[in-house]
């Protein structure tokens, strides 16, 4: 292609299916076929077009795929961000026989069990992580055992 006129509709239809697909790499692609064009617009030879296309587009790609990469690397303070409810105090009355309680939590009822193996305890927990629509809790550090009656379930095996 060593007209430039071809170039700006390549970079069009890039543009077009990028609103058709909504990823940016076909935008990228886009920014590379406008490289093209300007260097069809400064005399370059055909190979200098498409050299011109290959590193500025494919450069953009690049780019875009390790920034995004590098942004979604999530820590755990990342993750206590996004999930507000990791750290709230739930209370847990009882625990049936599967190891699961029914805690009430921002005004509802919850399904709870804890995150770790471990004795069933009644009394203060801390919301440690969610799987689903139930809530993985640890009891609190140093509330211990709120009452015997559950003392003696341990949390099931599996």
């Amino acid at each position: 292609m060593d007209n430039p006129t071809a170039w700006w509709i390549l970079a069009g239809f890039f543009v077009a299916m990028e609103l058709v697909s909504g990823t940016f790499y076909l935008l990228m692609l886009a920014i590379g076929a406008v490289a093209g064009a300007l260097a069809a617009h400064a005399g370059l030879p055909p190979a200098g077009h498409w050299v011109a296309f290959t590193v500025v587009g494919g450069g953009a790609v690049i780019a875009l795929y390790l920034g995004r990469r590098m942004l979604s690397r999530r820590t755990p303070e990342g993750a206590r961000h996004d999930n507000l409810d990791l750290g709230a105090t739930v209370d847990v009355s009882a625990w049936s026989a599967d190891g699961v309680a029914r805690v009430h939590y921002r005004g509802s009822d919850w399904s709870a069990r804890l995150m770790r193996r471990g004795p069933l305890h009644s009394g203060p927990h801390r919301i440690a992580g969610q799987d689903g629509n139930v809530l993985l809790i640890e009891p609190l550090p140093g509330s211990g055992q709120r009452g015997s009656a559950d003392a003696h379930l341990q949390h099931p095996a599996g």
